[in-house]
């Protein structure tokens, strides 16, 4: 059963401290579960997978099994303002959105059943860590607004999120049609004006001649990570990459206690497309080696997939909302490798200070060579 449950469900007596009763919390960086008023640990039992993970035939799951899909109950809450949804902890009466800051109504909290992942990879660096380098980023942004400066100083600014992601496996072969360009120098005349008359000099000018070029190539893709999310814009989740995805664990509730989940609202059928895209780059790349050549052009490519493969997972992300001038501007730390990403307003004052500062010392340039 899983920790975000209802409330008159039964919490799971594997998430209870022993010493106080309090609920334990999964300690980022490790493999155990903390109370964080008793100090007990509780070591997270979890059998070895590391080279063993595995992955859904795509075609064969949308074909039957969509239906047989092993799902979970969890309590969770969708905000009106960003329509996001995600679980919360029944046990508290207020809370605020972790995708744009808006106050959620906990009342209008319910059950649902979601597709349960099959992998998770853990929070690995706390939030005193995260808060370091939020701080960091914010300190070193430019015309940033006064208060986002101290933003970070204050508790409470960061929320520890398990994002839903989709990975797919793919091994593809790509016929294409193109040319090949092989540059070659030769010499050309032109016209000069030196010391008032036309005189004839000749200079190097690269050329290209270009060939018809055509065949087949191979590629294989592991784990294309598209994000089931619609609550984050994909160019900053992508900016958080690479994951070390070769460190998932098996799905567990106790690596999510203590953190917030994102129920997914992309389904596996709507990401593969998004996944083919992620490849096509990779494959034209693939298809200009092989022309070879000084210069490439690809005018034709038919790829085929073969053996899609895909797999649900859980990702970890500090995330922090600020609104600033009625805007949400949404601040990403991975949980990971502690990098920021986000979107970040601008001071128009202390815009307009900077391009006046300048114009005054261009003026007093000005006067000083004048004078």
């Amino acid at each position: 059963m899983s920790d975000f449950v209802e409330a008159t469900k039964p919490v799971n007596t594997e998430l209870a401290c022993a010493g106080c009763g309090a609920i334990l919390k999964f300690k980022p960086g490790t493999q155990h579960l903390a109370c964080e008023y008793c100090g007990a640990q509780n070591e997270i039992s979890q059998p070895e997978i590391k080279g063993k993970i595995e992955e859904i035939k795509l075609d064969d799951f949308l074909a039957n099994h969509v239906e047989e899909e092993e799902t979970i109950e969890v309590a969770t809450v969708k905000c009106d303002s960003c329509g996001a949804t995600s679980t919360f902890d029944p046990k508290i009466s207020s809370d605020k959105c972790p995708f744009c800051a808006a106050a959620l109504v906990i009342k209008s909290g319910s059950t649902a059943k979601i597709h349960k992942p099959q992998y998770v990879l853990p929070f690995g660096i706390d939030e005193q860590k995260a808060l370091e380098n939020f701080r960091r980023w914010l300190k070193s942004l430019w015309f940033a607004p006064g208060e986002l400066k101290h933003y970070g100083d204050r508790s409470g600014k960061l929320n520890g999120m398990y994002l839903p992601y989709w990975t797919f496996d793919c091994v593809t072969n790509s016929s294409y049609t193109g040319q090949r360009g092989e540059d070659y120098f030769a010499t050309e005349s032109y016209t000069a004006i030196e010391n008032g008359k036309n005189v004839t000099r000749t200079r190097q000018v690269t050329k290209t001649r270009w060939y018809p070029a055509s065949g087949r190539v191979n590629n294989t893709f592991d784990d294309i990570l598209i994000e089931a999310t619609r609550s984050l814009p994909s160019d900053q989740l992508r900016e958080l990459e690479p994951w070390d995805v070769k460190n998932l664990v098996a799905y567990n509730d106790k690596y999510l206690s203590g953190f917030r989940t994102e129920t997914y609202a992309i389904d596996v059928k709507s990401a593969y497309p998004q996944a083919q895209q992620r490849m096509e780059p990779v494959i034209r790349h693939t298809i200009a080696q092989h022309i070879g050549g000084d210069r490439q052009l690809i005018h034709f490519v038919n790829t085929t997939y073969h053996d899609p493969s895909f797999k649900h997972i859980l990702l970890p992300v500090w995330i922090s909302a600020y609104r600033y001038n009625n805007k949400v501007y949404q601040f990403l730390i991975n949980a990971r490798t502690g990098e920021v990403q986000g979107q970040r307003p601008y001071s128009a004052g202390k815009i307009a200070l900077a391009v006046i500062g300048g114009l005054i010392v261009l003026m007093l340039i000005f006067f000083l060579t004048q004078k």
